[in-house]
């Protein structure tokens, strides 16, 4: 006999009862997923009780033994009617079937059971009396054919606001390849830091608050104003970022040729003495407030002068920015498609307004994204030399928290 159900709390409810009533049976449900197999294999055996919810044993079919054939097949039996017609034929299509349905159940109660119960009474049946008539029937499947089609209009909504993630997802996943395996990574940086000049001019342009220009200027790149306060005030917009790109994209080009000479040294005392014990090691960079560490090919980044440590710098603080800043911003999407869901009090479409606050939810995050890695490239530095001096003996473990060959 297979037990049809349509949750897990059904089937371990009916399970308790048998087990009260000492008939040995099984339950196939999602949480026996590692036994399915062996559960599946003896349902079709003459005197086995299964009972199993609308999720279990999907794609397999129940094979019977000759005995069952003889008896008849395989009796079904439904504790209720499920929400979707499909699954109720899925039992039909097993074998001999039967279902039990009561007006309180959860399909009949949502939908008309109260209209029946008075039908019933006025016919003078008795509670706990079978019911066979095609008014049921058709009464069940106009039931199921209404929360079929509020489940269709749910999936459909949610796919709509799916479709904001995936475009953002999108994005997002393109550059974090460009940082993971170094491919356009240099376009992105530069896009980054003009960006970030295009931001800082057109927040500070419109009011002419050059004094703040100058402090957002060297908070994110630790680089001063090229230009006057009068400059400033006489240029466009478009004049200011060009400008100011040029000299930012160039701060930062030296910047790091200088931590790439800095850092050689290290990579080369390192690898001349250790290089046939470790691979890869890990060098640590701080700016001042934070520290990333930086896994580098020990060979390459001593056959390129240090070179390799700097690009290997780049790829591991965007990744690591990214990564975090999109962890964020999924929490603060699902915050947001939650709240929306109150604009329907307001007469309004939760899913305009879910459209218009992600995308400037996420333009928020793209800005912070870039003014962070920006920043962090700048201001990255290698430990002091006069530290790594005083913790001579220590250096080796500490750029040498490596990989061993």
């Amino acid at each position: 006999m297979l037990v049809g159900t349509t949750s897990v709390e059904i089937s371990e409810l009916l399970s308790r009862m048998l087990t009260i009533r000492k008939i040995q049976h099984n339950v196939l449900n999602a949480k026996m997923h590692k036994k399915e197999a062996d559960i599946v294999a003896e349902a079709g055996k003459s005197g086995i009780v299964t009972i199993a919810t609308n999720m279990a044993g999907r794609g397999t079919d129940i094979k019977l033994s000759d005995e069952v054939k003889a008896a008849g097949g395989l009796a079904i039996v439904g504790t209720e009617r499920h929400d979707s017609r499909r699954v109720d034929r899925q039992l039909r299509g097993r074998a001999g079937r039967q279902f039990y349905v009561s007006l309180e159940d959860n399909l009949m109660r949502l939908f008309g059971s109260e209209r029946i119960a008075k039908m019933m009474d006025r016919m003078g049946l008795k509670e706990g009396e079978v019911i066979q008539h095609s008014m049921i029937t058709k009464s069940i499947e106009r039931a199921q054919r209404k929360v079929e089609e509020n489940n269709f209009g749910i999936r459909k909504r949610l796919l709509e606001y799916d479709d904001v993630m995936n475009s953002q997802r999108e994005v997002v996943y393109k550059r974090r390849r460009h940082a993971l395996y170094g491919d356009r990574l240099q376009v992105d940086i530069a896009n980054m830091i003009y960006e970030t000049c295009e931001a800082i001019v057109a927040e500070n342009k419109p009011t002419k608050d050059f004094q703040n220009f100058e402090f957002e200027l060297i908070r994110f790149s630790s680089t001063s104003s090229p230009f006057t306060k009068e400059e400033f005030e006489s240029k466009n917009e478009h004049e200011l970022t060009s400008e100011l790109y040029k000299v930012v994209y160039n701060h930062y080009q030296k910047k790091l040729e200088r931590n790439a000479v800095a850092a050689y040294p290290v990579i080369k005392d390192v690898y001349e003495n250790h290089g046939d014990r470790y691979e890869r090691i890990v060098v640590p960079f701080t700016d001042g407030s934070k520290e990333l560490r930086v896994v580098t090919n020990l060979k390459e980044a001593y056959e390129s002068d240090g070179k390799e440590l700097i690009t290997d710098f780049e790829k591991n603080i965007t990744l690591a920015i990214i990564d975090d800043a999109w962890k964020d911003h999924l929490r603060q999407m699902d915050e947001l498609k939650h709240s929306v869901q109150n604009a329907t009090y307001e007469q309004k479409d939760p899913l305009l307004i879910y459209k218009f606050e992600s995308f400037e939810l996420f333009n928020g995050m793209l800005n912070d994204v870039n003014k962070e890695v920006i920043s962090f490239l700048f201001k990255g530095e290698l430990p002091s030399q006069t530290n790594r001096t005083k913790n001579r003996s220590k250096r080796t473990s500490n750029y040498s928290e490596c990989y061993d060959r």
